[in-house]
C-alpha cells in the first residue's frame, strides 16, 4: 500500500521549533497538491498547510500563519513542515496527504486525499 511516512515529531516547550518531514517511499506524486494536517485529542483532522503541485505555490491557515512554514525538496522527495514559536494548542498528530487537485483548496473533504501516513506526535508542553 502506498503512503507517506512522517517524521520528525517530538516534544517541546511552548516557543520551541520542530521540522516535520512527509516523504514519499518508492513513488513520487508531482501532480497533486501536498497537505499537513493535524488532529488533537478529541478534535477533527484539520488541514493546515499545502502547497500545490508545482511546489511554488504554498497556503498556511489563520492558526498557524506566520509560525509555519511548508516547503518542499522535489530531489529527496520529501515535503516539510517548519514549526516555530509552538504553543500548547499545537499538541496533536501530524500526518500528510496527497490532494485530488493541483492546487491548494481548504473545502476539499478528507476522503478525497490519499497516501495518508501514520503520522507523527508532537507535544508542547513545559
Amino acid at each position: 500500500q502506498l503512503q507517506f511516512v512522517e517524521s520528525g515529531g517530538g516534544s517541546v516547550q511552548p516557543g520551541g521549533s520542530l521540522r516535520l518531514s512527509c516523504a514519499a517511499s518508492g513513488f513520487t506524486v508531482h501532480d497533486r497538491a501536498i497537505v499537513w494536517f493535524r488532529q488533537a485529542p478529541g478534535k477533527e483532522r484539520e488541514p493546515i498547510a499545502c502547497i500545490s503541485s508545482s511546489r511554488t505555490t504554498t497556503d498556511h491557515r489563520d492558526s498557524v500563519k506566520g509560525r509555519f512554514t511548508i516547503s518542499s525538496d522535489r530531489a529527496k522527495n520529501t515535503v516539510s513542515l517548519q514549526m516555530n514559536s509552538l504553543k500548547p494548542e499545537d499538541t496533536a498528530v501530524y500526518y500528510c496527504a496527497a490532494g485530488p487537485d493541483y492546487w491548494c483548496s481548504w473545502s476539499t473533504p478528507k476522503w478525497k486525499y490519499a497516501y495518508w501516513g501514520q503520522g507523527t506526535q508532537v507535544t508542547v508542553s513545559s
